[in-house]
């Protein structure tokens, strides 16, 4: 699935080019959906370059305050952190600068498109930094050893 608070939301992988758009799925998460199918939950594996249409808007402040800032660019690599923390949020984009913004703070209703995807991975290691997490009837796969 995207996130875990997607896991009820149906959903389908990302492909090159796809329209997409920063929804709150009214889950807990703010995700991305499809331009042309907002319902439907759009997944993003691990390295997948975005290019949004305008500078990036997230939340700077608390949850619920909504105190949005622009940031200074417009494409991200969507990333997965803290992939060994149970029930909460791991999907992310890191900017150019390396500043790493939670999906959960974007600002709904921006606009973007899917520049790449991945390159196939080469080695073990880089596979399994490109498996997403999933997560089956409320049982978190299991993430150690």
């Amino acid at each position: 699935m995207c996130d875990y608070s997607l896991q009820n939301v149906k959903s389908r992988p990302a492909t090159v080019d796809d329209k997409l758009v920063t929804k709150n799925f009214g889950t807990g998460t703010i995700g991305f959906a499809a331009v042309d199918n907002p319902e439907v939950a759009v997944c993003v594996l691990p390295g997948t370059e975005i290019a949004f249409e305008e500078a990036i808007v997230r939340n700077t402040s608390l949850p619920y305050t909504m105190k949005y800032e622009h940031a200074a660019y417009t494409t991200g690599r969507f990333r997965q952190i803290n992939r060994h923390t149970e029930n909460m949020h791991h999907d992310a984009l890191e900017l150019p600068d390396g500043e790493v913004v939670m999906l959960t703070m974007l600002s709904p209703g921006q606009r973007a498109k899917v520049l790449q995807l991945p390159a196939a991975p080469k080695n073990d290691k880089e596979a399994e930094e490109q498996t997403r997490l999933s997560y089956t009837e409320g049982q978190p796969e299991v993430l150690f050893g």
